[in-house]
């Protein structure tokens, strides 16, 4: 009986914990969001208007912004970008390290990177055709993505 009532207390404990975490992030006028994330947006992707945008957190914020043709870009604390889903549609090439553009292009000639993603150990990519790639900070390929 004992272990139960702990076992409720942790799961109530994570559950308030969640929620408070939840409760951090807010939706924000698009003028709310960093210069650099304006000015990002702006660059690359000049045809399209910012549909929704919010800010993760208060300290060290983050942010992410919805454009109107359904395009979620991710953003760290300092308005740079963490991660680009134009979901089917391809990726600004400039965005792309040119070894992983050159990967693509070698292996996956009709194929388009549709999504990309900083990670400390390098990048995820997601391909048209659903594959998804990793690779290393210097745009060497390192495997597939489960």
């Amino acid at each position: 009986m004992r272990h139960i009532a702990l076992f409720v207390m942790t799961l109530m404990l994570m559950l308030t914990q969640s929620a408070t975490c939840m409760a951090d992030d807010r939706v924000i006028p698009a003028e709310q969001l960093p210069a650099a994330t304006k000015s990002f947006i702006a660059k690359h992707f000049p045809q399209k208007k910012i549909a929704y945008a919010e800010k993760d957190g208060t300290i060290n914020a983050t942010y992410e912004a919805r454009l109107s043709d359904g395009t979620e870009i991710e953003f760290d604390k300092k308005g740079n970008w963490d991660k680009v889903d134009c979901k089917r549609k391809a990726v600004p090439a400039a965005l792309i390290p040119a070894a992983i553009a050159k990967y693509v292009k070698d292996n996956y000639p009709k194929a388009a990177i549709v999504k990309i993603d900083k990670e400390r150990s390098g990048y995820e990519i997601e391909l048209s055709n659903k594959l998804e790639l990793k690779f290393n900070k210097s745009g060497k390929f390192v495997g597939m993505d489960d």
